[in-house]
């Protein structure tokens, strides 16, 4: 295929051949702008907007009430963005080189963040290449329609990558690859060129598989594709904007900022493909630090080390809450109980009441060690 195709000049004046060549030659330039998947759908969600009203209605959305308050504007895309009549769906990879997961989430004295956090944050790199693909269309067709997003307003995002070819939803309810998993970012150009949609992914490859389900550690995953955000470890870590209730807590061992334990154990994820991104390169160790090292970030250097990155959005307060109920989990030690004392006359009662229950986990600890040296 070469590089650039000649088109007319106004896409009101493109005919069917012209944008079957437009539709694969945005997928030549979406490769080369480094996403490793492009499709495109229509923008009919009527089977998906009444799988979202169910789930709203059983409340599965918990605190995140901006799930519910855009009405239709989330599955009727022409409805948020007037004029839309296709959706241009892309993914990237995320998962950095060298990253030992696992082993991570088996040293309970480390801190575990969400492999898709480890690195910059991915808004604004993918905002940037949606808008790089928009000008090169416009540059071919001229003015047109469209607006970019990436996981920044009221999309369907897994429905619309379903529609267009990406993958269809696991158990765990993410978007799966048969050739990549789904450790990957998902984003999305509106437009109103009236291009030729891709065929949905319709084979579902989970089978009788439920390692998802049976790894969550809180029981999430309610059933196959539905989680209940209330139960899961991401949302508790991230959305939740008050305490994390105690019957989860002892749950979450160290993971401190969202959880990827359905999709590590997801067969397809040994297909994950290693990232290319720069950007997306662990900072600050963030990879391996232990607990009580991030726990001692004063509130500068937690604002300065989570620049650009998308664990700043949680704030100080709820970093450290978090963080204390990883460290009320980890093992016994008098660092620890150290590290959770420094922080016991916090001004925050979010913290004190977290920093208080994991102190008393430490000290239940240390007697059962004491009891079982006697």
């Amino acid at each position: 295929m070469p590089s650039s195709i000649t088109f007319p000049p106004s896409s009101d004046a493109l005919t069917h051949d012209h944008l079957h060549r437009l539709a694969e030659q945005i997928k030549q330039w979406g490769r080369e702008l480094g996403f490793q998947q492009v499709g495109i759908a229509d923008t009919d969600l009527a089977a998906h907007e009444a799988h979202l009203n169910r789930w709203l209605e059983s409340g599965y959305h918990g605190e995140m009430a901006f799930m519910a308050k855009h009405g239709t504007k989330r599955t009727r895309p022409e409805e948020l963005e007037p004029g839309t009549q296709r959706v241009i769906s892309v993914r990237m990879d995320y998962l950095p080189a060298e990253v030992e997961s696992a082993k991570v989430l088996g040293q309970p004295h480390r801190a575990y963040v969400s492999r898709y956090a480890l690195g910059r944050d991915y808004h604004k790199l993918m905002r940037k290449r949606l808008a790089q693909l928009a000008k090169q269309i416009e540059r071919e067709v001229g003015k047109f329609g469209f607006r970019a997003f990436v996981d920044s307003a009221p999309v369907m995002e897994r429905a619309l990558a379903q529609k267009a070819g990406l993958g269809w939803f696991g158990k765990n309810a993410m978007l799966l690859n048969p050739k990549a998993g789904s450790l990957f970012f998902l984003g999305e150009l509106y437009t109103d060129l009236p291009l030729p949609v891709d065929a949905p992914f319709e084979q579902e490859h989970c089978g009788s598989c439920s390692a998802c389900r049976t790894a969550c550690p809180t029981g999430a995953i309610v059933d196959d594709k539905v989680v209940d955000s209330r139960k899961c470890i991401s949302y508790l870590t991230i959305e939740l904007p008050g305490a994390i209730p105690e019957e989860y807590r002892r749950a979450m061992g160290n993971r401190v900022y969202g959880c990827d334990d359905c999709q590590l154990v997801c067969p397809f994820t040994r297909f994950t493909k290693i990232t290319q991104e720069a950007d997306f390169t662990p900072r600050h160790d963030l990879d391996r630090a232990s607990l009580i090292a991030l726990f001692s970030w004063g509130e500068e250097e937690f604002l300065y080390k989570t620049a650009g990155s998308p664990i700043r959005r949680i704030g100080y307060e709820r970093w450290l809450r978090n963080l204390a109920v990883g460290l009320g989990n980890a093992p016994w030690s008098d660092a620890v109980e150290a590290a959770l004392w420094a922080r016991r006359a916090y001004p925050s009662d979010l913290v004190r009441e977290h920093v208080a229950w994991a102190l008393a986990e430490q000290r239940r600890k240390r007697d059962a060690r004491i009891a079982t040296r006697a």
